[in-house]
Order: structure tokens, then sequence, then C-alpha cells
């Protein structure tokens, strides 16, 4: 391994030959096994990355949590931690030492470590954006959260401890607003189906909502919060909490157009397909069983 870290690195690409040099960079001289797991990119995504690993495969795109399945199933691991990376992460100085160290000398019985998660929008830090995410696991302890049409998470047997070091999530891609917003026009759309599809029991959570749980478990249980309140409210709420009680009126003009596209576009369009949606369900013009059939097959 030439002194390098146990750990299989996986990163999942669609079209980021913007951003996948960057985060195979600051990781190649420190990690023993990279693999890329492609959605048949159009850009040079593949041609970039092959100058850091030989470890690339094409796999059809269905929806994040297949192609993690798909990754974890099929790959040739050599190792059983494996590092969880998107093409647009960096991981800072701070965490690679943190890595490296638990994996020489970590608990035997830890199974897997969140590390502290930054957004960048425009290039300035975002407050209020999801504070951990789980980076690191053990294959053999971890399968994949089936729970979920949007965002997406693993879930480790047994213990999990957390890394204070940062991973930044710098999308080259976003600097262009449109980009953003058409990828958010695609996300409210997601967004706004698993709601209804939740609300009717044809979605249940895997892991138990709790205050005081690990990050995941909190995350849960303030979606459940979030889902009882009000429609057209809830962006309202949404732009308080993260523009002032997150302190986001410190990331400046950046942040303030940043938290308020997430509150009064995003949030507020996900509401208004959600009320779309119940009407068409109200008189007949589908079902929440055809729209989670439509939506099993198009994330």
């Amino acid at each position: 391994m030439n002194g390098k870290s146990p750990a299989s690195v996986v990163i999942l690409t669609f079209n980021e030959e913007r951003n996948i040099g960057y985060c195979l960079e600051n990781i190649f001289d420190w990690c023993a096994e990279i693999f890329i797991v492609d959605s048949r990119s159009t850009d040079n995504t593949v041609g970039v990355a092959s100058r850091y690993t030989d470890k690339i495969f094409v796999h059809e795109y269905v929806d994040h949590a297949s192609q993690w399945n798909w990754a974890l199933s099929n790959l040739p691991f050599r190792f059983d931690w494996v590092m969880a990376l998107d093409a647009d992460h960096i991981v800072t100085p701070q965490l690679k030492s943190q890595i490296i160290k638990v994996l020489e000398h970590g608990h035997v019985d830890v199974n897997g470590y969140y590390s502290r998660h930054s957004y960048y929008f425009f290039n300035t830090r975002m407050r209020g954006f999801k504070p951990y995410s789980l980076r690191l696991f053990r294959r053999s302890k971890t399968k994949v959260d089936r729970s979920e049409l949007v965002d997406f998470r693993f879930i480790v047997e047994g213990r999990t401890e957390k890394l204070s070091g940062n991973v930044d999530e710098i999308n080259r891609n976003e600097l262009s607003i449109d980009f953003w917003i058409d990828k958010h026009q695609k996300f409210s759309t997601r967004t706004a189906a698993e709601e209804i599809l939740r609300a009717n029991g044809l979605l249940s959570w895997s892991i138990t909502p709790r205050l005081f749980g690990n990050p995941d478990e909190r995350i849960v249980w303030a979606k459940n919060v979030w889902y009882g309140l009000p429609l057209y409210f809830r962006p309202f709420v949404y732009f308080l909490y993260r523009y002032f009680l997150r302190l986001g009126f410190l990331d400046g003009k950046n942040g303030l157009v940043y938290h308020f596209l997430q509150a009064f576009w995003f949030r507020f369009l996900v509401d208004i397909k959600i009320a779309a949606l119940r009407r068409d369900i109200s008189v007949g013009r589908t079902t929440p069983a055809e729209l989670g059939k439509l939506f099993k097959h198009s994330f």
C-alpha cells in the first residue's frame, strides 16, 4: 500500500469534469484504493478521473441509493473500510489526519464515522447546512438506506463516532445559477412526491427519529416536525431558522441569496407541488400507489 491508508474511496460521478480533479488531487496520495462509478458522463469526467485511478466503472443511474447499493455489492474492494465522497467534495487536512489516525488506531467496536460537512454557494460557506454526514464506514456493517427519494444515507450496525474535521462541498457547476435552479427544480418534484408517499404510508423511515440521537436520527426527527407544519407557512419558518437562528445573515450577500432561494423559491415550490398532487389525488387523477410506481423508477 506504500504507506497509504487502508480504505476504499468510492465517488459517484455524472458530468463532473469541473469538480472531479480537485476531489481526486486531494486524496489520491494517501488513499490506497479509489473507485469511480460513473453514470455515462457526456463530458470529460472519465478522462480527468483516469489520471488518478484506473478503477473506473460505468453503471446506469436509477437513483442515488440504487447506485450506492450496486457499488457496495459489485466493486472489487480490497478493504472493509469505505470512504464515501461526491465529486464536488474536498477532504480538509484536519479530517485527512483524523481518518488516517482512526484507520490505524481506531476502536475495534466503531463501525462508522461522521464528519463535519460544509456547503459553499458561490464560494461562500453557508451556515445552517447539515452539520454532519457519515463518510467512513465498515462495508461489512453497513447497508444503504432505501427509505428516502431525495436525501441519502447509510445505516451502520453498531457504534458510530464523530470526527471534527470537515468535508467541504464546493460544486463548481453551481457557479451557474441556471444549473442550481435546474437541479433544485428536479429536487422539488422529488421532495413533494416523497412527502405525499410518506403521508400515505408508502414510504417509512428505516431509522428511528430521535432528537438526541445520531446526526441522521436528528435529521429524520426534524423532517417529521416539518411535515406537521402547514403548507406555505413552512418556508417562512425555514427562512427565520436558517437566516437568523443559524446565523445565515453572517454569510453576506451570497448568504442572503442562498437562504432566500432555499426558503422562498425551493421550499415554496415544494409546497405548491404538494398541493397540486393532493388535488390530483382528491379528484382521482392519480393515486398514491400510482405515484409510488412512477417515482420508484424515476430517481
